[in-house]
């Protein structure tokens, strides 16, 4: 399927950009809740909220809802060496993170009813809403901690709108082992997918929900490769022969993803950027656009997008936050892309791959 939001031979015309990943629920959860839902109609400090979106030119994209878990760790600090591993935090149950989870899905609703967002469930809902307000929101759950193994709780965050899942935040959990935030390293560390993992899959399959591969090591990545039956797809990662982190994304996978007519959300965190795994804010525009032509050159152009991870890392000071997203589509047409592979990169190809993935309406 082809749905150009935008195909404008005009250089000055902003360009709509449907984004990859942004962790602005678990932002608004930790500043009170449904009763800070309001301020996101207001400037906030946050990479999004309702006013830097719209002078960014954001559209939509993945609203996750993550876990965190008890730990005394600065993860961005400890990023800013020259060499890490940072330990990853203590597993937790199903229970507590399936709390923060109905947490932070309510705060996407409590969204709705402002209307700052539409939760979309199809492709006919992501095609009535985009490029106009409000903001185009797929829910997407990072982590499957709140998923019981009876996949109950699966079916009850489908029928409230998720559409969207990674097995897997790097620490490990039942349905699999995570990728480390190690640098240098490469994603071939530690187990793949378990028993229960494997199930998840298939009915992710069955019901249309997309998977990330993103934070999956390669095991977990192989795995869900050999099973899966629709593209791969990783929401916010980066070419890891350009930054040599785990989290990133080595030729052969690439290869695997472009083979399935999946797709790659370039990630702007600065540690996967950077060609030395620092998390520091200052990287240059043309990193990320080396990220992009190396992603385009493995995957063709119909195979990568942007997966900013917005409000859950540090992004190049650069872009700064959502309304700094037009500086990188300048940067893009100042580097030779055309209207049309801009608009492929910021909008098209992720409704062409969910086009792939969700069940019809």
């Amino acid at each position: 399927m082809t749905n150009q939001l935008s195909d404008n031979s005009h250089p000055d015309v902003r360009v709509p950009v449907f984004d990859g990943h942004n962790d602005v629920l678990t932002q608004l959860r930790d500043s009170g809740g449904i009763a800070a839902a309001a301020s996101f109609l207001q400037k906030t400090e946050f990479h999004i909220d309702a006013i830097k979106a719209a002078k960014g030119g954001l559209a939509g994209g993945f609203f996750a809802m993550w876990v965190d878990s008890p730990s005394e760790l600065n993860f961005q600090s400890l990023m800013q060496q020259s060499q890490y591993d940072v330990p990853l935090p203590a597993r937790v149950s199903q229970s507590a993170a399936m709390s923060v989870v109905l947490e932070q899905a309510a705060i996407l609703v409590e969204l709705q009813k402002l209307g700052a967002v539409k939760i979309c469930r199809t492709i006919d809902d992501l095609k009535t809403v985009l490029p106009d307000e409000p903001l185009a929101a797929i829910l997407h759950l990072e982590g499957c901690e709140a998923i019981d193994e009876n996949f109950q709780s699966l079916d009850a965050l489908y029928a409230a709108g998720l559409r969207s899942l990674g097995p897997v935040w790097s620490r490990s959990n039942s349905f699999g082992h995570g990728v480390p935030f190690r640098y240098p390293s490469s994603p071939d560390v530690g187990e793949g997918l378990t028993e229960l993992g494997f199930e998840l899959v298939r009915r992710c399959n069955r019901m249309g929900i997309l998977i990330d591969l993103s934070h999956l090591n390669e095991r977990g990545f192989n795995d869900v490769a050999k099973t899966s039956t629709a593209p791969l797809v990783a929401t916010h990662s980066n070419a890891h022969s350009l930054c040599a982190h785990a989290r990133n994304l080595h030729d052969g996978q690439l290869e695997v993803i472009k083979a399935s007519s999946g797709m790659v959300g370039m990630n702007f965190a600065s540690a996967f950027l950077r060609e030395d795994g620092r998390m520091l804010p200052d990287v240059a525009i043309e990193q990320m656009l080396r990220h992009l032509d190396y992603l385009i050159n493995h995957l063709g152009e119909d195979g990568v997008g942007l997966g900013s991870d917005f409000d859950g890392a540090t992004v190049p000071d650069v872009i700064g936050s959502s309304a700094g997203l037009q500086v990188l589509v300048e940067a893009m047409r100042q580097h030779g892309f055309g209207e049309l592979l801009i608009s492929k990169l910021c909008n098209s190809n992720w409704l062409n791959v969910l086009g792939r993935t969700w069940l019809p309406a």
